[in-house]
């Protein structure tokens, strides 16, 4: 039986190509360092730059500014405590909103730890922040503003150019995570008013533990990382010159085929709505078109989610409940309950989220084992029994 992955929001195969130029890496080049000040080192910094120029290009941002990361991870926590350490003089208050990553949202407390003050703004029902709610939450004393660009777990597409721009008539640094929407639908750093803009290699068909942190000249920020000089003096600890190819390579073929593959996920996610649209007592969760075309969120009333996810394990099928990064809490989604929905409605939440090799069949096949799976928790569910 022909495993079904539909988790791309948590990783994502290698693309073919990204594979190849990775390899070829390997075989030719694979060991310079790019600091080496010799032949070898020469030829490890010309690709490096190579790759630095694709990822700028993918963003539209400069060469220059561009700091390779260990993944998205590293890149929030950079922006985060790079910008509260370099501006802590000039005030310690920090915006952000109640439905960031976990990358975002625990630097924020290690700040707040240290003294550092945050407001936390609400979300609609939809996932969407008010832009007039960041604008009157912003005091004296505010330094940073970090709102997400897509939520990872209902997709939702965040409004970052309006929010930009007030950050911008207000003099304070404006942070998103573009990690779930970088290299999947088109960003550009200068349209969405950013100073810093974090990115992971595996949302895009790259390899994990590889990512970069786009950060506008001249914004105020100190490395977190201390060690030697590379990046600038911006990013300490030798470079992952093998992902950073894969990287490279991911962003210019997102650059390539982004059109056709979000052609191709909304069309699979449209058709995964109608299909589950189907099952009584369900709830689509996130914005219905402002949303990432890949990324679908489903709550089933009377079931526990984790259970119907291991049920479609069974028969070949991966999804996820919630972000991979938090699937180890037994509490629910904050997202979710963020948007309103009750603590049960929110554990009976599946996450389907698309990938450029899924086809209709994929669809198909996964809907009859959805169903078949529905039903039968629900004949278990004493609750569901006390409804009929």
């Amino acid at each position: 039986m022909n495993v079904i992955y539909l988790d791309h929001i948590s990783a994502n195969p290698l693309h073919p190509e990204v594979k190849k130029a990775m390899i070829e890496y390997i075989e030719t080049d694979g060991f310079g360092n790019p600091q080496g000040q010799h032949k070898i080192g020469d030829r490890a910094n010309e690709i490096l730059e190579a790759q630095r120029e694709k990822v700028a290009a993918l963003i539209g941002a400069k060469p220059e500014e561009i700091v390779f990361t260990s993944g998205g991870t590293e890149s929030t926590n950079h922006a985060i405590k790079g910008v509260a350490f370099a501006l802590q003089k000039k005030g310690k208050h920090i915006i952000t909103s109640n439905i960031e990553h976990q990358a975002v949202s625990r630097p924020l407390r290690v700040l707040m730890k240290m003294g550092f003050h945050v407001t936390s703004v609400s979300v609609d029902r939809y996932g969407l922040v008010d832009p007039e709610d960041v604008k009157k939450a912003i005091r004296s004393d505010t330094i940073l503003i970090t709102i997400m660009h897509a939520n990872n777990e209902i997709g939702t597409i965040e409004p970052i150019a309006e929010i930009g721009k007030i950050a911008k008539e207000r003099g304070i640094v404006f942070h998103t995570d573009a990690v779930a929407s970088c290299g999947n639908i088109p960003v550009n750093v200068d349209e969405l008013n950013v100073d810093l803009l974090s990115l992971s290699a595996n949302q895009f068909y790259g390899p994990s533990g590889v990512g970069a942190l786009y950060i506008r000249q001249k914004t105020p920020i100190v490395p977190i990382l201390d060690g030697g000089i590379q990046e600038g003096g911006r990013r300490a600890g030798t470079h992952n010159m093998i992902g950073i190819v894969g990287l490279g390579k991911a962003a210019e073929l997102a650059m390539i085929e982004m059109p056709q593959r979000m052609e191709k996920l909304k069309f699979l996610k449209k058709e995964m709505i109608k299909r589950v649209l189907e099952i009584e007592d369900v709830t689509i969760n996130g914005h219905p078109e402002q949303s990432l075309p890949g990324l679908l969120s489903c709550s089933f009333d009377y079931i526990e989610g984790e259970s119907l996810m291991l049920l479609l394990d069974e028969a070949g099928i991966c999804v996820s409940t919630r972000s991979a990064c938090a699937s180890g809490s037994l509490r629910a989604s904050h997202v979710l309950t963020a948007i309103g929905l009750d603590y049960v409605r929110a554990q009976g939440t599946i996450i389907f989220s698309f990938g450029r090799d899924n086809t209709i069949e994929d669809i198909e096949r996964t809907f009859e084992a959805l169903k078949k799976s529905v039903n039968f928790l629900r004949e278990m569910s004493p609750l569901y029994k006390r409804k009929k």
